[in-house]
């Protein structure tokens, strides 16, 4: 599609190449609880509470505010 343009004025906005590490750090930290929870017979911690997604490297959202830009921005 040729004349093919974004509907929305939102754009990514990403600061790191990847969101791995970030990741691997929350899961890593997670086995760990785990395990020591599961070693002294204590209930685990949720697993939502290690890491946070809204919180990574790679995350965000850009509104552009300027309409030449947006009309300028293909798919």
């Amino acid at each position: 599609m040729t004349r093919s343009r974004k509907k929305s004025p939102y754009v990514p906005w990403c600061k790191a190449p990847s969101d791995r590490p970030s990741k691997t750090f929350a899961h890593r930290s997670e086995r760990l609880q785990v395990k020591l929870a599961l070693a002294t017979s204590e209930e685990p911690p949720h697993r939502k509470s290690f890491g946070d997604p809204w919180n990574g490297e790679k995350d965000g959202k850009m509104r552009l505010r300027d309409r030449a830009e947006f009309w300028m921005l293909r798919k």
